[in-house]
């Protein structure tokens, strides 16, 4: 199928990816079955080749409806039978307390070691009702580092971690298995980054792939140490959360929240949108948008696309309409006065929300 989309090659991998991914953490819990088959169709027949989940979706996690997401994949791979016509990502829940995602856990809480990963992968697949992963992601660390929504660090005990060679070792005898094709990695560290390339370097052990961090028009700090990395390094930024869990959409302009939105169903999530200077951003945002004349998703959307250390846009989206108008945004031209406009924002707030 052709597509009329870039095509990127995903790290240093023989893959080459469409650079917009399809999103599915909705399905499940906002979606239906149905309704996650005819966005799959839909992105399929507009040429994306490329769709990401995870084992703990849909969100927000719970115990009921975990897994719900990867089996609403599994059953359409198993009625369209055309496993080998895209490229599939899962990921594996990091440190967490969602205990019901495994048989059993270390200590009362899901890790990255062999048990749990082994379990995990076996599950996925199973769900997935596919024979292999083309992209495993470790969801978030193992070790008790902060990982979301922090705007200061602070160390934690290195002893409490799994040694970040052990997990490479589990995933490289799935590797030799069959099961994954290619690791990736998600809401890590810069540092945590460059160990793992150290170690697959020095060790024999399977190279990242990817990384999957937030990244949008006002949360920017993978810019500031990390983009480098993915440049130089090949380990391309797979953004999620591009659209500001809907803020820079503008239907939150005038402080209400439509019916059925996230801002409506789950207000938890959005609260870092509200802190410091991410009401101000966000507004600088869409006013750009008005002043270019373009919708404000477009703006957003386009703009992540547009950074070279980008390999995939992931979108996501809860109707037809929308997904039809987040794959539409990346077909316009990037433009030098969508760059300033950008670069002005970013010089007057600096990534507000993280």
């Amino acid at each position: 199928m052709t597509s009329p989309f870039d095509m990127r090659r995903l790290g240093r991998t023989d893959i080459n990816v469409t650079s917009v991914c399809l999103g599915t953490m909705t399905w499940g819990e906002q979606n239906t079955e149905k309704e996650a088959h005819a966005q799959l169709d839909y992105a399929r027949g507009e040429g994306i080749n490329f769709i990401d989940t995870a084992e703990m979706y849909p969100v927000p996690g719970r115990a009921e409806t975990q897994g719900r997401t990867e089996s609403y994949i599994g059953s359409w791979i198993k009625a369209r039978r055309k496993r080998d016509d895209f490229i599939l990502a899962t990921k594996v829940t990091g440190r967490s307390g969602m205990t019901w995602t495994r048989d059993k856990t270390d200590g009362g809480m899901t890790r990255h070691t062999r048990a749990q990963i082994d379990e995990a992968v076996e599950k996925s697949l199973k769900r997935l009702q596919t024979d292999y992963i083309d992209l495993y992601q470790l969801h978030w660390p193992d070790r008790g580092m902060p990982g979301f929504g922090f705007h200061s660090y602070y160390d934690y005990d290195t002893d409490d971690m799994e040694p970040l060679a052990d997990i490479l070792a589990v995933l490289a005898r799935h590797i030799e298995k069959g099961n994954i094709r290619h690791i990736g990695i998600s809401n890590e560290s810069a540092w945590g980054t460059m160990k793992y390339l150290e170690l697959s370097k020095t060790q024999g052990l399977p190279r990242i792939a990817s990384i999957q961090n937030v990244y949008s028009l006002v949360a920017r700090r993978f810019d500031y140490a990390q983009a480098e990395i993915a440049m130089r390094e090949d380990v391309g930024l797979l953004p999620y959360s591009i659209l500001g869990m809907g803020y820079l959409t503008g239907k939150y302009r005038d402080g209400t929240a439509p019916k059925g939105s996230r801002k409506d169903l789950f207000p938890q999530f959005l609260q870092r949108y509200h802190n410091h200077d991410g009401p101000a951003a966000i507004e600088a945002c869409l006013k750009a948008a008005d002043d270019l004349g373009i919708d404000p998703a477009v703006f957003a959307q386009k703009f992540t696309e547009s950074r070279a250390f980008v390999t995939s846009n992931i979108i996501g989206a809860t109707t037809l309409a929308q997904l039809k108008a987040n794959i539409d945004a990346h077909k316009i031209e990037w433009t030098e006065d969508m760059e300033k406009a950008a670069d002005d924002i970013h010089k007057r707030f600096r990534s507000p929300v993280c």
